[in-house]
């Protein structure tokens, strides 16, 4: 049933948030060397605005009667700032992936409000995938 998927789907949403907001700012904390330098506050700002996602994700659970997760997905912090890239490119096409597929149930439930959310959400996600990438560059 599309309702069941959207509720999963919101639980997986809020669980990667909060494990990306912790692993950001690890990683903020962590960031090294002059390429530390350029990405500190990047990672800064990057887990303050996933938990704001986690935090809309959860009021919107909360506004359809369900309970939120507390218990975030595995947290992937690494050791230098390649690594923190590599990481958090592959964390942010997962969550691009799993938020389409929300927009996708939203559509089907004629879910705007949680529709729009998502794709607000998205936005940002692309966004951080963008400034990611550059990690990688040299």
């Amino acid at each position: 049933m599309a309702l069941d998927r959207l509720r999963k789907i919101m639980e997986d949403s809020v669980r990667r948030e909060i494990a990306v907001s912790i692993a950001y700012l690890w990683q903020h904390v962590k960031a090294r060397g002059i390429k530390g330098v350029v990405v500190r506050d990047i990672l800064k700002e990057a887990a303050i605005e996933e938990m704001k996602h986690a935090e809309a994700l959860a009021e919107r659970m909360v506004q359809l009667d369900w309970e939120p997760p507390t218990d975030p997905t595995p947290i992937r912090v690494g050791t230098n700032v390649k690594e923190f890239g590599q990481l958090d490119v592959e964390e942010e096409k997962k969550a691009i992936a799993l938020y389409e597929e929300a927009i996708k149930v939203c559509r089907e439930l004629g879910d705007d409000v949680t529709m729009m959310l998502y794709i607000k959400i998205l936005k940002d996600e692309v966004d951080h995938l963008t400034e990611f990438e550059n990690f990688l560059e040299d």
